[in-house]
């Protein structure tokens, strides 16, 4: 099938033939959150020594296709202790690297209540990819006196259930060298669900809140070694360093342990392992020695997380066998079971593949969705938006989005608008679509308890509302005050919701808006930590700690599905989250919060977003020039020329900060980051192209630069630095008046600075002189970049506009690259509705031929003037045809 697009387009061909003032509503105040000494499950946790685990597994059998066992403690010592019910082991094997391993109660031994596994996360699909295991092996290791039961996991390697002590860990099954393992440090305890007896306390209280916790503690906790691993990785979001720094251990200040809980966090500050607004138990270990690996924990309870340093266990007396490396992690989570993934890489991206086989790649995002957005609280009323709009022409900048925040609004009643401020919303939208370009609105989960308002009627007389501990409405505050939250758990209720998003019932809406969700962690401004109390009660009967951080999961499925419903399925929807979850990539973009206008926080942000993507979350960005405060004109400019470079490209501020449009600066500053949105308009091409990529493998956008030089120990901890794809090296300016900057430079391979052309040696780092103009970047010799050089007002006015290839060739004078094209909105690429070509010039020839099938057919060229390019102009290429030109 061929796409809705001119398969006759002209291509261009450049070939490079040589080698605050802060005002908020409550700034952020530590001690509104507890520590890991305030959270009890967490404090027990980190008390446990080494070797305190007396687990062992009895009764190993295969059933139904995996490896199954018991988990038994000894009798206890003295007729006080309690004694602990079996639990219940399973190990199994998915196609491509991927080991679970799953540990709950016995449900035949008559627990209080069901723990809660999180549902619609696993894709459907990746149960298919099962294994059948038929038999296992045993052998003796480590000098037990019992055996170990091995199975099969792919070519290469192991999957090992030592019985006694119980430890789980896949090798490589030549030299037998362990890759990942469970309970290596017998830190493992699993806090069982009890019948409360009188006497019994297990109250939590917490600045005035009371957590009544009616099944005692539950929490779960176990050690997780990396092997071969020089650093780790992932399990965002902190704003903290790319690489995890370690949290304990010989040397280490004290340190709170990365923190998992999804809160509303106000000017969170950098250099911190405090959670932020969205959840993902993903941790990969890479190193040079063998490569990467990756730990995934599916669990939606809040999580603490230590890095132990090196040392922390000398004087356990646990000898682990010797490797080049091995980094320990501690695992604490307060419900839930054990549901944990084993990923064996042995390349970065091999893992991230199966990752996302196991929560989906990223959605395959529309087009104008990864241009530049225009944002801010709030843009005061139709008027205001016309203006601004007609601003950008005026001043030639490109945009294709504009954001309305709370205040558009009946009363901050979602759904609706204030009449008086935006009495014609069809028509307001529509003179945007006229340009191409589209709108966003705030949808947040709080609905306003008015009787008035006919959202929350429904909601209450259906009762979708999440219910306090008694059975209640839960009624928590947040922006219109009193509020309650659909139960977004329930998948009725998530129906119910997508509906609201139709033409019909979201009255003054149109096919060009679509919709943000925020406040969705979610805030409630007078519960505990800013969130809803842990008691508080969903869908069957299921406890928010339970499921608090895919609360925000959920509310964008429901979200993402009622724009496709308004679609009636043809039309991919946009909708960006701020709270997110292993699979949240599957329904849109998210953004890394309210941040503030200042140096450190641009220079967080690309570990923050790097993070992201290494672990799904490929469409995330950080807010431009920061949500709070008045940034500097340097450092919004350099923001600016950052941003360009993410992702999700969009600025934002808070009602309290001064207008910041791209104009308010001066003309050189209006013209500085004008070119930074240019640059990005006209990379959309490659950008679209690797969303596509990202789309079908799960490898990010944005990657670190270890990523594609994985034997690169210079690499491993820059995050200064990013590739975008695989063509292009960045690196931002963090600091304001800086005259030089050190940039390292990988590989064997020169590279092209991307301004001026000047080729620089890879393998090394070079003292750069800073302009103003731009910041470092650079395309990596032996790669094709895509690009469209003509500039519109919208991305959806260039679809006819020819496109440019930038060849830059390395020391053999090859290079090759990519281009995907599809219609840019529909899912008519999912039936083969696209073009996707690979370029590979070699020899003197450029060749094109096609990634898919696609109908294939002449060209004439004119040598440039300048010395070191040549220029083919108009060549009358057809973009989805088969061609070769030869550089005679």
């Amino acid at each position: 099938m061929a796409p809705n697009i001119n398969p006759t387009l002209p291509l261009l061909l450049l070939l490079l033939l040589f080698t605050l003032h802060l005002s908020s509503v409550s700034a952020w105040k530590k001690e509104e959150f507890r520590t890991c000494n305030q959270t009890p499950f967490c404090k027990r946790a980190r008390s446990r020594k080494p070797h305190s685990s007396s687990l062992f597994a009895t009764d190993v059998a295969i059933l139904d296709g995996a490896l199954t066992a018991n988990l038994r403690q000894p009798p206890p010592e003295s007729p006080d202790q309690d004694q602990i019910k079996p639990l219940l082991f399973t190990l199994s094997v998915n196609q491509n690297g991927v080991v679970r391993v799953k540990i709950d109660e016995d449900p035949s031994l008559d627990p209080p209540k069901k723990r809660f596994e999180v549902p619609d996360v696993v894709l459907p699909e990746f149960e298919s990819t099962k294994l059948w295991l038929q038999r296992f092996q045993t052998e003796t290791v480590d000098g037990d006196s019992g055996p170990s039961s091995v199975v099969y996991v792919a070519d290469g390697y192991e999957a090992v259930l030592r019985h006694n002590p119980f430890e789980v860990y896949v090798r490589e099954k030549q030299g037998k060298r362990r890759v990942l393992s469970l309970n290596s440090h017998g830190l493992f305890d699993f806090e069982q669900l009890r019948v409360k007896q009188e006497g019994d306390d297990w109250e939590e209280r917490f600045k005035g809140h009371t957590d009544v916790r009616p099944y005692g503690p539950q929490s779960i906790s176990f050690d997780v070694s990396f092997f071969d691993a020089d650093f780790v990785y992932g399990i965002p979001e902190h704003a903290s360093s790319f690489a995890l720094r370690p949290t304990r251990g010989p040397g280490v200040d004290d340190s709170e342990p990365y923190r998992l809980f999804n809160l509303d966090v106000f000017e969170y500050i950098h250099d911190s392992p405090f959670g932020l607004y969205g959840s993902i138990p993903f941790m990969l270990g890479h190193g040079k020695a063998r490569g990467t690996s990756g730990f995934f924990w599916l669990n939606a309870a809040e999580m603490q997380i230590d890095v132990l340093g090196s040392g922390w266990d000398a004087e356990s007396g646990i000898l682990l066998p010797e490797s080049g490396g091995r980094i320990d992690t501690l695992w604490m989570s307060e419900a839930g079971i054990v549901d944990t993934f084993f990923f064996i890489g042995p390349g970065p991206k091999d893992v991230v593949r199966q990752y996302t086989s196991v929560t989906g790649t990223p959605a395959m995002p529309q087009l104008f969705s990864t241009a530049y957005h225009q944002c801010r609280w709030n843009y005061r009323d139709e008027e205001d938006v016309e203006n601004v709009d007609s601003k950008f022409d005026e001043h030639d900048i490109p945009y294709d989005v504009l954001w309305l925040d709370i205040e558009h609004t009946d009363g901050k009643r979602y759904f609706t608008w204030d009449r008086v401020l935006f009495p014609n919303p069809e028509q307001m939208q529509n003179k945007l679509a006229a340009k191409g370009r589209h709108m966003v609105t705030i949808v947040d989960p709080h609905i306003k308890r008015d009787e008035s308002f006919h959202l929350h009627k429904e909601a209450t007389s259906k009762g979708y509302y999440v219910k306090d501990a008694t059975g209640k409405d839960y009624d928590g505050w947040c922006w219109p005050g009193s509020s309650s939250y659909p139960d977004m758990l329930n998948p009725e209720i998530r129906s119910w919701w997508s509906e609201k998003f139709s033409l019909k019932n979201y009255v003054g809406s149109t096919p060009w808006l679509y919709i943000w969700n925020d406040m969705n962690e979610p805030s409630v401004f007078n519960g505990p930590e800013v969130t809803m109390p842990r008691d508080a009660l969903h869908y069957g009967g299921v406890e928010h700690r339970e499921l608090h951080n895919a609360y925000g999961y959920y509310f964008h499925m429901a979200t993402s599905d009622g724009l496709v419903k308004r679609g009636d399925g043809k039309d991919r929807p946009f909708v960006l989250s701020r709270a997110f979850f292993s699979g949240s990539q599957r329904y849109g973009a998210v953004w890394t919060g309210d941040n503030t206008a200042d140096w450190d926080q641009l220079r967080v942000s690309v570990p923050m977003i790097l993070t992201l993507g290494l672990t799904g979350m490929t469409f995330s960005g950080a807010d431009v020039g920061g949500f709070f405060g008045n940034p500097e004109t340097e450092l919004l400019v350099r923001w600016y020329q950052l941003g360009a470079y993410y992702p999700f490209f969009r600025a934002h501020a808070h009602h309290d900060t001064k207008r910041r449009e791209p104009w308010l600066f001066g003309e050189r500053n209006t013209e500085l980051m004008r070119d930074a949105i240019h640059t990005r308009y006209a990379l959309l091409p490659y950008f679209y192209t690797l969303f596509r990529e990202a789309n079908t493998s799960g490898v990010p956008v944005m990657r670190p630069l270890w990523m594609e030089f994985p034997s690169d120990k210079a690499t491993f901890s820059n995050d200064e630095a990013f590739m975008v794809g695989n063509s292009l090296l960045v690196q931002g300016i963090y600091t304001e008046q800086v005259k030089h900057a050190s940039v390292y430079l990988p590989g064997g391979q020169s590279w092209y600075d991307l301004r001026t052309g000047i080729i620089y040696k890879g393998g090394t780092a070079h003292k750069l002189e800073v302009s103003e103009e731009t910041i470092p970047a650079f395309q990596r010799a032996g790669t094709i970049i895509p690009r469209k050089d003509r500039y519109r007002r919208s991305s959806t006015q260039m679809a006819n506009d020819p496109y440019t290839l930038v060849i830059a060739l390395n020391g053999s004078h090859a290079a090759e690259g990519e281009l995907y094209i599809d219609d840019g909105k529909s899912f008519e690429f999912k039936q083969g509705a696209y073009i996707h070509r690979h370029f590979v010039f070699s020899d003197g020839k450029l060749t094109s031929s096609s990634l898919a099938e696609i109908e294939l057919g002449p060209l004439w060229l004119r040598r440039g003037k300048s010395a070191p390019v040549l220029t083919i102009r108009r060549p009358n290429v057809p973009v989805a045809d088969d061609w070769t030109i030869k550089i005679l």
